[in-house]
């Protein structure tokens, strides 16, 4: 006989699970007790819920494996619900084990009541309440074969007094789900073979969906003559040794990857749910490719939508491709990308002595001095732009970001995850100032669980991309700028390396020297607040709206941005 709480641990264990991230509180203290008797799975304790669930989330990214966090009753797993959204949707397997208030008080207005089954709804794919000792394996093993068999995120509630409960008999064994290959139709990869041979200019559009088929792409792309355009989360898995790679397109991306999509008279988007409608060609016929059904025809639509396995479908496409395709299209899309690319690396330059260093040029240098199979996690905003064009992958170098949920303060708390999973493995934390002081509290758990994560963090004291929101829709930028402290004195204050850099000629030097210290070290970087991100094309709209801040900014005394912008954008 055994108790629900060791039937938890025990199965999890059983499933390969090494680790749970979370705060404990009064409701996990049975698991706690378990967690302790098991000895196989280890609590990393965070400093908020939060920071575990996004964590847990990257851990499950970078491995491919369940990862499990939780929290206790009431706040304490309502914090985790904006990292379990980020793991939602980056579609990564999640278990977050959410306890509850005493079984017998649900429903009477008790201490720290919620309804965590109401409030985890729309995050996860399985929710579910244990109320009873004979329900909890079935609960147990549906919901890790949901966050398994899916990808997504799986929760269990379960009140602190039923997790004591008693179960009779044996630990019911938990098999996983085996994966599944999802094998086009004949009829239907014949099907798009004519379309795209009766096509001129064909366009890949290569997403997250395309992992693992990086070489079957690639010769897809070589039989159409086609310009490959990954989205964000296609980067690292399409964009090296690819030589028909133009970029990335988007809101971040290049003009090279805009023009090659919206010029286009079909486009093959293969595993990628790339949502800004207007980045999509007008007119085109559209072939899109997923494993997800779901997502076929959501953004745009289609001529054909197949279910799929980007791999299998490429495979067997290709074969079908005739022969003697003209490479027009193709020449004029890579010479695009040539001219785009070296536009800019001429930015990434470094700044005269004394001034703030131009985050272009910080990302080259970090791109340069980061082991060949770093992870790199990605705050949202200015260093997701350019982590997009200056952090070059190579099929070993992994990303990870909040891609679709778009939180701040996601990297550090990703990295710890990543590293916790590969502790010999570089891990680098590419954080603003703004996304670092939200979870502040997480340098302390790189030090406490001696998680040697390296984070660089871009120091301009705003809010980099919303700045830039405000200035391209004619605003005057409000309520973004950031008063930081010295972070490199905060983090040697809480035991990590820290090392400031203020001037352009210490920037390697003091990357090298952090990313090979035996421990946590963060760089704390003084870059240009004024740098200009644009988009890969300016509509009409942020034209005006550019203009309308010049004017506003001159009407209201603040004419000294305007100078400031010219300078660090005309006049290097």
């Amino acid at each position: 006989m055994t108790t629900l709480a060791r039937l938890l641990v025990d199965t999890l264990a059983s499933a390969g699970v090494e680790r749970i991230w979370g705060v404990t509180g009064d409701s996990l203290n049975a698991i706690d007790g378990a967690l302790r008797e098991n000895g196989k799975i280890e609590f990393m304790h965070v400093r908020n819920e939060e920071a575990g669930a996004f964590a847990c989330g990257a851990e499950a990214a970078v491995t491919g494996e369940l990862s499990v966090c939780a929290g206790s009753c009431g706040p304490g797993n309502l914090h985790l619900i904006n990292g379990l959204y980020d793991c939602y949707r980056n579609r990564v397997p999640v278990l977050a084990i959410a306890s509850h208030i005493p079984s017998t008080e649900i429903g009477l207005g008790y201490f720290q009541e919620t309804h965590p089954t109401k409030l985890f709804e729309e995050c996860s794919e399985f929710c579910e309440l244990v109320t009873s000792p004979k329900q909890m394996p079935g609960v147990l093993h549906r919901a890790l074969r949901t966050a398994i068999g899916r990808n997504t995120v799986s929760v269990i509630v379960i009140p602190g007094d039923v997790s004591l409960m008693k179960f009779d008999g044996a630990t019911p064994v938990f098999v996983p789900p085996r994966p599944v290959r999802r094998v086009p139709g004949e009829g239907d990869v014949t099907a798009a073979a004519e379309l795209l041979n009766g096509s001129q200019n064909v366009t890949i559009l290569a997403g997250a969906g395309t992992a693992g088929a990086h070489d079957e792409v690639v010769a897809l792309a070589n039989a159409l003559k086609a310009p490959i355009v990954h989205a964000f989360r296609g980067k690292e898995y399409m964009e090296w040794d690819n030589p028909f790679d133009v970029g990335m397109t988007g809101l971040i991306g290049f003009s090279s990857g805009y023009h090659a999509l919206k010029d286009c008279d079909t486009l093959l988007m293969l595993g990628s749910d790339f949502p800004y409608r207007n980045f999509y060609p007008e007119g085109a016929k559209v072939i899109q490719v997923d494993r997800d059904p779901g997502a076929l025809g959501k953004r745009v639509a289609l001529t054909m939508g197949i279910e799929a396995d980007v791999v299998e479908f490429a495979r067997m496409l290709t074969p079908q491709i005739n022969g003697g395709r003209p490479r027009d299209f193709l020449d004029k899309a890579l010479k695009h990308y040539a001219n785009a690319r070296r536009d800019l690396d001429a930015l990434a330059t470094p700044t005269k002595p004394g001034k703030p260093l131009h985050p272009q040029y910080v990302y080259s240098v970090v791109n340069e001095v980061a082991a060949e199979d770093a992870v790199f996690t990605v705050d949202v905003g200015t260093p997701a732009i350019w982590t997009a064009r200056y952090l070059h992958t190579n099929g070993k170098r992994r990303i990870v970001g909040s891609f679709n949920h778009g939180s701040m303060a996601n990297a550090l708390p990703q990295a710890l995850g990543a590293q916790a999973a590969f502790p010999d493995r570089q891990v680098v934390s590419m954080s603003g100032d703004g996304g670092l002081a939200m979870l502040f509290g997480e340098l302390m758990t790189a030090v406490q669980l001696n998680l040697p994560v390296k984070i660089v963090v871009l120091n301009n004291g705003t809010l980099g991309f919303v700045e830039l929101e405000q200035k391209a829709g004619g605003y005057l930028p409000e309520n973004v700028a950031l008063k930081n402290p010295n972070f490199a004195d905060v983090a040697r204050s809480l035991g990590l390396m820290g090392v400031r850099v203020e001037d352009a000629g210490e920037l390697k030097g003091a990357l090298t020297e952090a990313f090979a210290h035996d421990g946590p070290a963060l760089i704390d970087v003084v870059s240009n607040r004024q740098e200009l991100a644009m988009p890969p094309a300016i509509k009409a709209k942020e034209a005006v709206g550019f203009s309308l801040y010049g004017m506003r900014a001159i009407l209201n005394s603040r004419g000294d941005e305007i100078m400031e912008l010219a300078k660090s954008n005309l006049f290097r």
